[in-house]
């Protein structure tokens, strides 16, 4: 049997519960107690992230290494975060009106 995979940070995660259900999005801390932080650059960026239970989320087997994200270095950024979802198949759904 195959063990479960870890919500560590940079791990791609989708939504199971809740009004953001479907939607990916990059783990940014594991808090502890089953509970961690994500953000999607767009709903959830980076300056509001989100918390939430790790049992409302299904772990993805890729992994984002958030500090080669930005190679010319600095601050990753809410783009950043868009882009590494984008390039690894979890599009972020864009509405004309602006959602927050």
């Amino acid at each position: 049997m195959m063990e479960p995979l870890s919500f560590e940070k940079g791990r791609v995660v989708i939504s199971t519960q809740g009004r953001d259900k479907g939607r990916p999005f990059l783990v940014l801390e594991n808090l502890g107690k089953d509970l961690v932080t994500i953000a999607d650059g767009l709903v959830h960026p980076l300056e509001r992230p989100k918390k939430k239970k790790t049992r409302h989320l299904h772990a993805k087997p890729i992994m984002v290494n958030l500090n080669t994200v930005r190679p010319e270095g600095g601050q990753i950024q809410n783009s950043d975060i868009r882009r590494s979802l984008e390039q690894n198949g979890f599009a972020v759904e864009r509405s004309l009106c602006k959602e927050g």
